[in-house]
């Protein structure tokens, strides 16, 4: 199977994997927002969402599309800003409808699964720091003169999702276990809720100062 890296690269690649999967993100602030006000369900769907992301950023830098991205001025501007933008709204969302969210078995209270799924997406999708994570990060694992690379940065990109996944699910049921107790904290739910707004800010600011090269 050409397409496999070597043993020592996916040791390698597996550890740096875990590491960044534990870092706090705008996808990892999201999911945890979802777990506490929506239980691990709805968290979980927002996960598929932003694998779905990387997934087309593992695609996009497999085939070349994210460097024609980052290499125009214009096409950048554009991404960012609209990933900026994304975040602000959900900012605001957090301090509008958080808590009036934070109570799970009322009927009408969750979004869908398809909604979830797809503001997942639209957080991954919308970061231009993730198209230059991806750009950066896979083609570390690879040699530019190696005949299979499309293959391997596209295993290396899958892979990425799948190694992850553990991560991501030990903090969304770390969230959930932490909710019920949380949700009789009507003062506490209400910190949270300006807390995760200011951490969705504070990564539209990030994103609007990221540079493209």
């Amino acid at each position: 199977m050409d397409f496999l890296p070597s043993l020592p690269t996916l040791l390698a690649f597996t550890a740096a994997t875990l590491l960044l999967a534990a870092t706090p993100g705008p996808d990892m602030t999201l999911s945890i927002s979802r777990a506490l006000s929506q239980g691990k369900a709805a968290a979980m769907y927002v996960v598929v969402g932003t694998s779905l992301g990387c997934l087309v950023h593992t695609l996009l830098v497999a085939f070349g599309i994210s460097a024609l991205i980052t290499a125009s001025p214009t096409a950048f501007l554009v991404l960012k800003t609209g990933g900026a933008a994304y975040l602000f709204w959900l900012a605001i969302q957090a301090i509008r409808f958080g808590s009036s969210l934070s109570v799970r078995k009322e009927d009408g209270a969750e979004a869908s699964p398809l909604s979830n799924i797809s503001t997942g997406l639209g957080v991954n999708l919308l970061n231009p720091k993730v198209i230059i994570f991806f750009m950066t990060f896979l083609p570390q694992f690879v040699t530019a003169h190696d005949p299979n690379v499309t293959a391997k940065l596209l295993f290396l990109g899958i892979f990425f999702i799948v190694a992850a996944m553990p991560v991501n699910i030990a903090v969304i049921l770390t969230a959930d276990w932490l909710s019920a107790w949380l949700q009789r904290k009507k003062n506490v739910m209400r910190a949270i809720d300006y807390s995760f707004a200011g951490v969705f800010s504070i990564f539209a600011v990030k994103i609007l100062f990221t540079q493209s090269r």
